[in-house]
């Protein structure tokens, strides 16, 4: 007898599907490429019609968890995570909440202070020299650019994204993910004529001197400070 690869738990017949594939993808490791099966195969393993498969990998497309693609060589492959498909979720709602004016950046400001000062405390303790040479590429990269161009704005995420992932814990990089897709643009797009760039940098590489000499205190005030400093700017233009 084949062994079932996908355990179902309560729910219409559906969700079972959705949260089992979910599940499976989780646990055993899959990345952004694997293939599930075909829609014809999924549908014989679960036992359903293939109108209820069909709701259910409809789910999973709309938090971007997997693809369908059809022709030769077709079928159901995995986009992305579930981490990745948390962050791009979490980043588009966060993204119509300021559309909406639900919530102000003054307010993600606050959050990201609470998110990534233990990040950067996390990744002073597992900073490698790999690290450390990744921070001062993109240190350089933003060096000579306006705060508002597109290569310091590259250059700013790439620095923030290094540290998070650096932290090693992947449910607050997931978290954290939508300051780098959603705020910073945000910010920059209100605020970058009057950030200074020098000020960025100096604040970039206090953190990167504490994250490369372990100082977990060190790396948490200097990360505050910068994201201190943003949040000032902003409070000063009135918005």
């Amino acid at each position: 007898m084949t062994e079932r690869r996908f355990q179902l738990i309560r729910g219409d017949a559906s969700e079972q599907i959705a949260d089992g594939i979910r599940h499976y993808v989780a646990r055993e490791g899959l990345e952004p490429g694997d293939r599930l099966g075909t829609e014809q195969e999924l549908a014989t393993e679960f036992g359903v019609s293939r109108p209820t498969l069909r709701e259910a990998l409809r789910m999973l497309a709309s938090s971007h968890l997997i693809r369908a693609t059809r022709g030769p060589g077709g079928g159901i492959f995995v986009e992305s995570t579930p981490n990745e498909g948390l962050s791009r979720n979490l980043s588009a709602s966060i993204a119509t909440m300021l559309e909406t004016g639900s919530v102000s950046l003054r307010e993600l400001l606050d959050t990201r202070m609470f998110l990534e000062v233990p990040l950067a405390g996390l990744a002073a303790v597992h900073a490698t020299d790999d690290t450390a040479d990744a921070l001062e590429a993109a240190i350089a990269a933003a060096d000579g650019n306006a705060p508002e161009s597109a290569a310091f704005r590259l250059a700013d995420t790439t620095f923030h994204r290094v540290i998070a992932d650096t932290a090693g814990n992947e449910l607050m990089t997931a978290f954290t993910s939508w300051a780098l897709d959603v705020l910073q643009p945000s910010l920059i797009d209100a605020i970058g004529t009057r950030i200074d760039g020098d000020a960025i940098l100096a604040q970039h590489r206090e953190i990167l001197r504490a994250i490369k000499r372990g100082q977990v205190t060190g790396a948490e005030r200097a990360m505050a400070g910068h994201i201190g400093y943003m949040r000032e700017v902003l409070e000063g233009s009135g918005r």
